[in-house]
């Protein structure tokens, strides 16, 4: 019997696409239409008591790597968890949709001395990223999906899904320590999460994602063999 060697399973490709595809458009597509607009400032004592901390920046964008290994080992799962997942993540963004549009947010960043390798990867972070579509987090929205999207995994060794819970917390972290974000966005960003991954796994949601999944594939799969049958 051949084994196969794909990364993940056929059905989980489009799921992923999709994913990195809508996070990217929300993000932006948001910023966008709403750069202009009245941003509300939701900094609290708090947030001026955390200390700004340039070389948590390393954490700040090292999450990245994070997260693609991690969304390829959930995506590596069985069909009804992956639909599970994915019903999760993709009404997290929707949510975010709105509360950039309806409520957006910024902050109020530290001058950084341009002395020093860590200060000059901070100003470089907050040149290309604006101060905008703060709450919910979506730093911490995906480093806690990755690590509930394995929580409680048994053929994930046990030391991984903690390494995961670590890192997801090293994010949060970070996001402060950067001044990205604020207390309340990292804490949003967590209960968005939890939310979003229970209501995926209601029959009810992650049934429609799996005929809508089913459906697009075989919709791509009808036009692969409609243009091998043109050549």
């Amino acid at each position: 019997m051949k084994k196969s060697i794909a990364l993940v399973p056929d059905y989980s490709f489009l799921p992923l696409i999709v994913s990195v595809s809508f996070n990217m458009a929300v993000y932006a597509g948001t910023r966008v239409v709403a750069g202009g607009w009245h941003h509300y400032n939701i900094e609290s004592p708090l947030d001026q008591a955390i200390p700004f901390w340039p070389p948590s920046v390393a954490v700040y964008l090292g999450c990245y790597l994070f997260w693609i290994a991690n969304y390829i080992l959930i995506a590596r799962q069985g069909k009804k968890e992956v639909c599970q997942f994915f019903a999760g993540d993709f009404l997290s963004r929707a949510v975010c949709l709105v509360i950039f549009l309806i409520f957006p947010t910024t902050n109020t960043r530290p001058d950084v001395d341009p002395t020093g390798f860590w200060n000059q990867a901070m100003r470089l972070v907050y040149a290309v990223d604006a101060a905008d579509n703060l709450f919910p987090s979506i730093h911490c929205l995906v480093s806690w999906f990755c690590y509930i999207g394995l929580r409680g995994r048994k053929e994930v060794p046990v030391w991984y899904r903690g390494a995961s819970f670590v890192m997801a917390v090293m994010v949060c972290i970070s996001t402060l320590t950067t001044k990205q974000h604020v207390a309340v966005d990292a804490v949003g960003g967590i209960l968005l999460a939890e939310a979003c991954f229970w209501i995926g796994k209601q029959p009810a949601v992650w049934g429609v994602y799996e005929k809508l999944l089913d459906k697009a594939n075989g919709t791509i799969q009808k036009m692969f063999q409609k243009r091998k049958g043109k050549q």
